[in-house]
């Protein structure tokens, strides 16, 4: 991860060019603005305002409209999140067999200490969230890109063996 405090531009050299090429595949420039966004995310970790800023330069919108768009989505870090970063399902069908614990189970393993903290040292951030689409295999868990099925508060340690 970068630090915050520090802003480089996401499009210069390679980036720049990678972005020209998606641009292509879109009618406008404005309609590659998801791709944009997750570009300055992979290279910095989050999206800051200063980030959101130059996505609205390059793909001429406004900062505000940028700004919508990355609080709409869930997908898009708004503050710096730790190197793992583990989303657990907690609606309805996954609470009745035991999502709370499960999340109980990585606040406590991770030393996150609460929903939306990262660990001291840097390496996880938990938050819940609604509905990973496995109700049938309660709890889902996903852990950056991995999608894990059937996490329980007593799999949580083993789990986290993966991502030390």
């Amino acid at each position: 991860m970068h630090d915050a405090s520090t802003h480089e531009s996401v499009f210069d050299g390679k980036r720049r060019a990678r972005l020209d090429e998606i641009m292509k595949r879109y009618p406008t420039k404005q309609a590659a603005l998801l791709p944009a966004l997750w570009m300055v995310q992979e290279a910095h970790g989050w999206v800051s305002d200063q980030a959101m800023a130059e996505v609205a330069d390059v793909l001429e919108l406004t900062p505000a409209y940028v700004k919508g768009v990355v609080t709409f989505y869930t997908m898009y870090h708004q503050h710096p999140v730790g190197k793992y970063f583990i989303q657990v399902c907690t609606t309805t069908p996954c609470n009745i067999c035991g999502a709370e614990g499960v999340v109980e189970a990585f606040l406590q393993h991770t030393g996150c200490g609460e929903l939306g903290a990262t660990s001291k040292d840097g390496r996880y951030t938990v938050v819940e969230v609604e509905c990973l689409g496995a109700c049938g295999f309660a709890t889902p868990v996903l852990v950056n890109d991995d999608f894990i099925e059937n996490v329980t508060s007593e799999t949580v340690p083993d789990l986290l063996e993966r991502y030390r």
